[in-house]
Order: C-alpha cells, then sequence, then structure tokens
C-alpha cells in the first residue's frame, strides 16, 4: 500500500501526492521538465544532479529502464515528483521497472501530485528549493530545509560528477580531449561514430596537461550548477583558447563565455526539456533542441569579447549559441547529440572536427 507523502516548497506551499518507494525525506532543487519521453536520460544526467524534476508529462514509465538508455552511470536526480507512473511497463529491451531503478538508487518518488498546479507555481514565482517527505508535522522546519536545500546547490557541483580519472574511448584518428564536466555518453558515442579517439579528463585537468595529450580539439562538457562555481574550468577554458579548436556545450557553453569575458544571468525557471526551439540566426533555420540548464550568457556582455550570437531561443530570445570571430571557438547551450535517438543538430560535431 502506498504512503501518503508530500512535497514541501521552500515559499510554504505543500503539495500532496503518494511515496511510491521506500525514501522517506528527500531535498532538492524543484525544477520541471516538458519532455514527453526520455524519462530514463532525465534521470541519469549529471546536469540534474541534486534537483527534484517534477515531469508535466502525465504518464511516466511505460517502457521501464534499460542501461543502454542511460545519459551516466546511474540516477543522478534527489527526486522525482509525477502525475502517474504506468503500473505495468512493457518493452522488449527493459531490464527493470522505474520504481524499482528509483528504490535501489535511493532516490524518492511522490506521485499523483497535481503536476500542472506545481509547474505553474515554478513558472510564476521560478525555480526553489524543495524536500519530499513522508510527514509534514514539523512545517516550519520543512520549509527551513528546503530553503537550505536550494542554497547548498549555489556551490560546485560538478566534483561530484566529473570522472576520477583520464580514460580513453574509441580509436579513431583525431583526438578529442573531453573536459569532463558531468558528460553524457550520447557526447562521446556521437566522437566516436565520426572517427575520433575521445580522451575524457576530470574536470580539475590543468590547460598544461589537456595540451600534453597532444589533442586535435579540447570540448567542454554539458554539466550541473551555476558556471562561476567552477573557476578551475573557467581558467582551463582561456588559456586553451587560441592554441586548439574549442566546442563547448551546455555549462561548456557558459565556461567559454566566462572565460572570454562575458557574464551569466540565472533564468527564473531554466529551459528544460526536449522541445526548446531554436533559431540559427544565419540561415533562419529552426531546429528542435534538448535542453537542461538554468543560466544563460548575459545580452548586455558580450561586446568586447569577441563572440558573435549564432542562434537564439524563440521562446525567451535567450542567447543559445556563440562563436569567436577570430579564434577556432565556439559553444551552444542545448545538446547536440539528442540522446538517445536522432538529433538534427548532430553537424555541430562535424564542424568541430572540421577545425582540426
Amino acid at each position: 500500500m502506498m504512503k501518503k507523502g508530500y512535497l514541501v516548497l521552500e515559499n510554504g506551499r505543500v503539495f500532496t501526492g503518494k511515496l511510491l518507494n521506500d525514501c522517506l525525506l528527500a531535498g532538492g532543487e524543484v525544477v520541471f521538465t516538458t519532455a514527453m519521453i526520455s524519462y530514463q536520460d532525465i534521470i541519469t544526467d549529471p546536469s540534474y544532479y541534486g534537483q527534484i524534476v517534477v515531469m508535466t508529462y502525465p504518464l511516466v514509465g511505460n517502457v521501464g529502464l534499460n542501461e543502454k538508455s542511460y545519459a551516466s552511470r546511474g540516477a543522478m536526480v534527489k527526486g522525482l515528483v509525477l502525475r502517474e507512473a504506468t503500473d505495468f511497463p512493457s518493452h522488449y529491451e527493459m531490464e527493470t521497472d522505474l520504481i524499482s531503478f528509483l528504490n535501489k538508487s535511493e532516490v524518492a518518488v511522490l506521485t499523483e501530485v497535481d503536476t500542472r498546479a506545481l509547474t505553474r507555481v515554478l513558472r510564476n514565482e521560478g525555480i526553489m528549493g524543495g524536500v519530499i517527505t513522508a510527514d509534514i508535522s514539523h512545517k516550519d522546519w520543512l520549509v527551513e530545509k528546503a530553503r537550505k536545500e536550494a542554497e547548498e546547490l549555489k556551490g560546485d557541483l560538478v566534483k561530484y560528477v566529473s570522472r576520477r580519472n583520464i580514460m580513453k574511448f574509441g580509436a579513431g584518428k583525431k583526438r578529442v580531449v573531453l573536459l569532463d564536466l558531468g558528460t553524457k555518453r550520447g557526447v562521446i558515442d556521437s566522437f566516436i561514430r565520426r572517427g575520433c579517439e575521445v580522451v575524457a579528463v576530470p574536470a580539475d585537468t590543468g590547460w598544461d596537461e589537456i595540451l600534453n595529450l597532444n589533442p586535435d580539439g579540447v570540448f567542454i562538457s554539458d554539466g550541473p550548477g551555476d558556471p562561476s562555481a567552477v573557476p578551475y574550468a573557467i581558467n582551463t577554458c582561456r588559456e586553451v583558447l587560441g592554441k586548439k579548436p574549442v566546442f563547448g556545450i551546455g555549462l561548456g557553453h557558459q565556461i567559454l563565455a566566462l572565460a572570454l569575458g562575458a557574464g551569466i544571468n540565472k533564468l527564473p525557471f531554466g529551459h528544460r526539456g526536449g522541445n526548446q526551439p531554436v533559431k540559427d540566426m544565419k540561415n533562419g533555420r529552426v531546429y528542435i533542441t534538448t535542453q537542461n540548464h538554468g543560466y544563460c550568457i548575459d545580452e548586455k556582455t558580450i561586446d568586447g569579447t569577441g563572440l558573435q550570437v549564432t542562434m537564439r531561443n524563440l521562446n525567451d530570445n535567450t542567447i543559445e549559441a556563440v562563436e569567436h570571430e577570430k579564434m577556432p571557438a565556439f559553444s551552444v547551450q542545448f545538446d547536440p547529440e539528442g540522446y538517445p535517438g536522432y538529433s538534427e543538430t548532430g553537424f555541430l560535431f562535424e564542424k568541430f572536427i572540421s577545425m582540426f
């Protein structure tokens, strides 16, 4: 029998539901995603580290999970809030069901929640801290805990999701050094499919060590949290620029901008989902992209950096891609690999490789 559960927000709002597993208390930053599919990718995406994710699509878990669909080594979210979790998942590749996986990963799951009302709160008031709990008898303490959970995520989160050692993947003729700020498997696979050898290094690897690996290009990966909280990655990017071609995505996009002197703003509720429209400013083409981020480049700070805006988000006109006027360096805010599945922005990997 499912236990009654609650989501307590730092603004004092309480949403009631049912706890689907044995996790009785979990806190994090509450965000929402509009993705209709790829819940496996979301749960295991390092960019969601420390967050309680609200799924706006009403039914989740239909096809279970299999390890091939993981974006990383395992679950990264702190909690999952759903309208409904399917009782009878079915897929010929299914290895486990959603609830069993989350229970094993010690991720809290709250279902039968009015996710539409919750999403409206987050859209109107911005993302905030929250706590999933089985007991609200100490509400004031829970509200304060929710506030502290949001504060804790303002520090360096990359150190929790980056790899520990230098690893090689593939055996292509071109070598890409990947600065791992919380990368997904799909990125590495995208380079390997294009004939590259990928050497993935920890986030705190120095620029001189990266250059000693003799890369044809340096890729700065996506990852969680505030880019200003990882000054070591910003410095590494700054030192590599001009010496090797550089391509950044997600957090790496923001790191590139900071390395060149631009600023960063926090978005009210971020861009999270698989349906974010992005316009190429050069040819007018629109791409539907996958995104998960809470920060963007500050439009007012790019003058004098040498950066040109090449793509914009059609929902709010924020900067989605930049390219340097002279150096072989560019970046995008979205996930060009679109993993799992087909991506129409995979050409960006070819663009990077052509700079070698």
